[in-house]
C-alpha cells in the first residue's frame, strides 16, 4: 500500500489528510466516500515524507496498543473512584452550602430586642 496525501473540503474548510491506497484511483474512491463526492480540493498524491518536508501526522503521534481485558477493568475502576471523588466532594460542598444558608435564614428570622 502506499501513502496519498489529499487536500479535502470539510464543512467548508480545507483539510490535508492521508490515506493508504494501493493506487490514486482507489485512494480518491476512498476518500469520496468517506467525505462525499464533491469534497476533493486537490486530489491524492503519492507522497514520502522526506521528500515533502514537513511531518505527518501518524509519525508524530506514536500509537498506543490497546488495552488487554484486566488492564480495561483496572482502568475503569481508577475512572469510577475519581468519579466518585469528585461526587463526593460536591456533595460535601453542596450541604455546607445548605447549612450556611439556613444559618442566615435564621439569623434573619431572629427578632431583635425591643425597647
Amino acid at each position: 500500500m502506499n501513502k496519498y496525501l489529499a487536500t479535502v473540503r470539510v464543512r467548508g474548510h480545507h483539510i490535508k489528510t492521508m490515506v493508504y491506497a494501493d493506487s490514486a484511483v482507489h485512494a480518491r474512491l476512498l476518500l469520496q466516500y468517506q467525505f462525499g463526492m464533491d469534497c476533493m480540493v486537490l486530489g491524492p498524491q503519492a507522497t514520502n515524507e522526506a521528500a515533502d518536508g514537513y511531518k505527518l501526522l501518524d509519525s508524530m503521534i506514536k500509537p498506543k496498543p490497546p488495552m488487554t481485558p484486566a488492564q480495561a477493568r483496572l482502568n475503569g475502576l481508577k475512572q469510577g473512584v475519581a468519579r466518585s471523588r469528585e461526587q463526593l466532594k460536591g456533595e460535601q460542598e453542596r450541604q455546607h452550602r445548605q447549612r450556611e444558608a439556613e444559618r442566615k435564614r435564621k439569623a434573619l428570622a431572629r427578632p431583635g430586642p425591643t425597647f
